[in-house]
């Protein structure tokens, strides 16, 4: 399994994909990486020599992936909460960004539902149910 930019990439799949599970490489950065260093684009990861590991980590040396990269999005995202703009406000609170409707969506984003006002019929049921005596253990 070879080791790149701290990663270990699954030596089973064509190196296309492979260079795809360093945080900050997607389809376009990897497909001119391996253009760059003149490596088969059909070659696994596996069949890699150390030679072209090498030239393949000195590309990457020109992009911020990994550490450095998640560093900066979250130094981003704390210089807008402590400017107290309003998209740092909306990540602080953890709701969507970028305009998107919170009225209707953003299941992912707020997390469960969760009834509000409402008591649900379960839970008056249960209430109004006389309760079972406990069994006895000896």
């Amino acid at each position: 399994m070879p080791r790149i930019a701290g990663i270990d990439i699954p030596d089973h799949k064509k190196l296309l994909y492979a260079l795809q599970y360093i945080y900050g490489i997607g389809p376009k950065i990897a497909g001119d990486i391996i253009a760059k260093t003149r490596i088969n684009a059909d070659k696994r990861a596996r069949d890699l020599t150390t030679d072209e590991i090498n030239r393949i980590q000195a590309a990457l040396d020109e992009f911020m992936v990994e550490g450095d990269l998640r560093r900066s999005i979250s130094d981003n995202i704390n210089r807008l909460r402590r400017i107290k703009s309003y998209r740092g406000s909306r990540h602080a609170a953890g709701l969507p960004v970028r305009g998107q409707r919170t009225r209707s969506n953003a299941r992912t984003k707020r997390g469960a539902k969760r009834t509000i006002g409402a008591v649900a019929k379960e839970a008056v049921a249960a209430k109004e149910a006389p309760k079972a005596a406990p069994a006895k253990t000896k």
